[in-house]
């Protein structure tokens, strides 16, 4: 349906955990003929950074072509995290002109929790009281990442920033996602703590 209206569109949304240190299960051709050697890295323990920077991701597909975003978490995926999340993505849909969301996704606790289901039905009230992109949730069934299309490109994703033999910073990782998948690279969401 979201395919047939030009103020609709579709986006799949999912959270992803990128690594500092753990490298993606491989597989690559070397000029030389010899197996490419994935160094195990450590944290040292003077290092404060993340072990890992958690990622929110939309994957919109449309008529014109599929186009990811992207915002980074300081923390992780919690309610009032996805609802910041939800909130921009509507900033960017009415920028373009675009009335409804049909957003895809999995029955992560955060998704399905009561506040993001309170949120999402506030913001439908007001963006049909006032005008704005409304929000309509469609849930994947449980345990079938293969339905979400943005899974993929998670993996693909891994392995293009992956750095063979040497330690990547927090700054690094972000840089290398955004440029991989085109984003742009923005202050991360900030997760509050109590």
């Amino acid at each position: 349906m979201a395919q047939t209206r030009d103020d609709w569109v579709l986006g799949y949304v999912d959270e992803v955990w990128w690594s500092r240190f753990a490298q993606p299960a491989m597989h690559a051709w070397t000029s030389t003929g010899e197996a490419l050697r994935l160094v195990s890295r450590t944290r040292k323990k003077e290092d404060e950074e993340p072990k890992a920077l958690s990622c929110y991701g939309v994957l919109f597909d449309e008529a014109d072509g599929a186009e990811m975003l992207l915002r980074f978490v300081k923390g992780r995926p919690v309610s009032h995290v996805t609802t910041a999340f939800l909130d921009w993505g509507v900033e960017r849909l009415a920028a373009r002109g675009k009335r409804v969301w049909a957003l895809v996704w999995d029955n992560a606790s955060w998704h399905i929790s009561q506040a993001v289901k309170g949120w999402i039905k506030a913001h439908n009230r007001k963006a049909k009281r006032e005008g704005g992109v409304r929000i309509i949730t469609c849930e994947l069934p449980v345990k079938s990442p293969w339905l979400n299309p943005i899974e993929p490109k998670w993996l693909h994703g891994k392995r293009a920033i992956c750095e063979p033999d040497g330690e990547l910073t927090v700054a690094e990782v972000m840089e290398r996602v955004c440029a991989h998948y085109g984003c742009e690279l923005l202050d991360p969401i900030a997760q509050k703590t109590s």
